[in-house]
């Protein structure tokens, strides 16, 4: 894990990026707390513009509409002090990471295979953007090293709480 001084940033702008399930809003919302900054939960945002929830969007138009609409979110949004929740499948879109890497600190919340599958089986309804056939391990092994070369900074969130997952990123960050 890479230590990031925050304080070279104009704007305290901190972008996670992982895994469904690896705790981005949860810890998003803990974090935007200890560090007095706005939270953005992007999946809302998408969802919000499409009135559709993701699962829906992705079973009515397919995964690619729903990357698509998550381009243009994410592309179209102001970027102020805060942290941003990113869905977990921004990390296929240059522009989106090109963006995100130049006006934000990015943190990958580094989860196994075995806590996502855990985690999302607890929201089974969940929309993951893949293709139909690709199975969660096939998602995981395609995602991993895009979330690692965009990441400044990782944090493993297997073993702990998510407050205390949020002081990791807050020491991560050398806030």
């Amino acid at each position: 894990m890479k230590d990031i001084d925050m304080r070279s940033h104009p704007a305290r702008v901190i972008s996670l990026i992982g895994m469904p399930g690896s705790g981005k809003s949860t810890v998003g919302v803990l974090l935007a707390k200890r560090l007095g900054l706005a939270f953005v939960d992007t999946d809302l945002l998408i969802q919000e513009q499409a009135g559709a929830t993701l699962a829906e969007i992705i079973a009515q138009k397919g995964h690619t509409a729903l990357r698509t609409i998550e381009e243009q979110v994410l592309l179209d949004m102001n970027i102020g002090a805060s942290v941003i929740s990113t869905g977990g499948s921004v990390v296929y879109s240059d522009a989106i990471m090109r963006r995100l890497t130049q006006s934000s600190t990015v943190v990958y919340l580094r989860a196994t295979l075995e806590t996502v599958a855990y985690r999302i089986s607890l929201a089974p309804d969940r929309g993951i953007a893949s293709p139909g056939n690709h199975t969660l391990e096939d998602v995981f092994n395609e995602r991993v090293p895009l979330y690692e070369r965009y990441a400044h900074a990782t944090v493993n969130v297997d073993s702990d709480a998510a407050e205390v997952i949020a002081g990791h990123v807050s020491q991560a960050l050398d806030t």
